[in-house]
């Protein structure tokens, strides 16, 4: 294992430094050439109202990875319209780097539960390995029944490596990630109510989200 490109994506309304450090995480332990953030324009499962204009959510996530070695800023999805699909993300990404390239899709726990409900989520596995990212107090295991029931027959679990192996030779494993306990529905939250969000987000989203008035006229929590 080792080599290719990641796909790390998310709304990032905004972008913070749980994150980036999830981002760095899968990174390094997949031993990846590349990591793309890719800023979702309309992510299907989100349904909260007011999600920031693609354009801020983008310009955000390039400051934040500005110079960072390893990590690539990818608007895939701001360029398509519609839906931001995770399966067409990796097929534009496969298009692009072709058959023999490994790539790594980051999807965290809580959200690959929910994997069976997206769009082609089966022609996702055959496309690219896939990384769950766990954090405490996640169970530390990844099992068979833990694929959605549609694809668990195209799967065998390998004990030696805890992967769960996919017919086409591509695979579902686990990583274990540090836990942040930073959400951008906090930091949101804290600008609405002129509170400061330091050492949640770099200092240059911070700086961009008050030179833009990001935020500041949401309801403030009690």
């Amino acid at each position: 294992m080792g080599g290719g490109i990641g796909i790390f994506g998310g709304t990032f309304d905004p972008i913070h430094l749980g994150h980036l450090r999830a981002a760095e995480e899968v990174r390094e332990a997949q031993g990846l050439d590349e990591l793309r953030l890719v800023p979702a324009a309309l992510p299907p499962h989100k349904t909260r109202p007011g999600i920031s204009d693609p354009i801020h959510r983008l310009r955000m996530t390039e400051l934040a990875a500005a110079g960072v070695p390893g990590f690539r800023v990818w608007d895939v999805e701001l360029a398509r319209a519609g839906p931001s699909y995770s399966v067409d993300t990796v097929r534009a990404l496969r298009d692009e780097v072709g058959p023999a390239t490994r790539i790594v899709f980051a999807v965290g726990r809580d959200t690959f539960a929910e994997f069976h409900t997206w769009h082609e989520y089966l022609a996702i596995f055959p496309l690219c390995d896939i990384v769950v990212v766990t954090r405490p107090p996640w169970p530390g295991t990844l099992a068979r029944d833990d694929i959605p029931v549609a694809a668990r027959p195209a799967f065998r679990y390998e004990s030696d490596s805890g992967c769960l192996r996919h017919v086409s030779g591509r695979g579902v494993s686990l990583q274990r990630i540090t836990a942040l306990d930073i959400s951008a529905t906090t930091i949101r939250a804290l600008v609405a109510r002129q509170r400061s969000i330091r050492f949640l987000v770099p200092p240059a989203v911070e700086a961009y989200i008050h030179e833009h008035g990001l935020y500041r006229d949401l309801p403030a929590p009690c």
